[in-house]
């Protein structure tokens, strides 16, 4: 039995000091995981269990360069945030098994269609569709956590053509990375390949083409793109 067409070909993200790549499985995302965001949205930070939704590995934007400025939108919003790999899985894992599964970490763009987003939320609807399209995400060479320093307690900057608009500390998570992977493996069967988006920090706001996004997380990794 053969296929009806080519099979797409999997995304990859560099490694950073190497020649070796890093295959995509899912990209999952935790909503919520910052109190300061979650009251400038306008929403209770004490509400549990994290937010997690999913977006597809093909609409990934590797490394620097142009993002381009999806459709369907008048009010397109960064988020910066902690990316966490990984290169073994599991069900209903422990901590030290989550800790063992850890590959790597990177800098992410979690980009938002915000008025997409206000209009499902106002209709109580999925808001896939807010989060989920192309280029909806970027991402930075992943740097194996042997060389990441504390990821779990370091400096999260993201700024628009030089202007700071967030800088905050991961260790403000609501869900540190350990904990919300150990949530996430209950809920699912992870898989090596699997990266989380760890939730952005307040500050999230509106961008428009030309605009370039850096993205510092100290110690950790750098992303920096245009939108296009």
């Amino acid at each position: 039995m053969g296929l009806i067409f080519p099979a797409a070909e999997p995304t990859t993200l560099p490694i950073a000091n190497s020649d070796d790549r890093f295959a995509v499985n899912r990209i999952f995302c935790i909503g919520k995981n910052y109190a300061e965001h979650v009251r400038e949205m306008g929403s209770d930070p004490s509400d549990t269990p994290p937010c997690i939704f999913m977006k597809p590995s093909d609409c990934l934007v590797v490394g620097d360069g142009d993002l381009p400025y999806p459709s369907a939108t008048d009010d397109l919003h960064y988020e910066g945030e902690l990316v966490v790999a990984l290169s073994r899985g599991g069900k209903d894992m422990d901590r030290a098994a989550v800790e063992e599964a850890i590959f790597g970490y990177a800098a992410g763009l979690d980009m938002t269609r915000r008025d997409v987003q206000a209009g499902l939320k106002e209709r109580r609807l999925p808001w896939d569709m807010a989060k989920s399209f192309d280029g909806c995400a970027a991402v930075s060479p992943i740097k194996p956590k042997s060389d990441a320093g504390n990821p779990h307690a370091t400096n999260l900057k993201l700024s628009v053509n030089g202007k700071v608009r967030q800088d905050d500390t991961t260790a403000k998570m609501i869900w540190p990375v350990v904990d919300a992977l150990v949530y996430l493996s209950s809920l699912i069967e992870l898989k090596p390949g699997d990266i989380l988006f760890t939730g952005t920090p307040e500050g999230v706001g509106q961008v428009v083409r030309g605009d370039q996004m850096d993205v510092v997380i100290a110690d950790v990794a750098e992303l920096s793109v245009t939108l296009k």
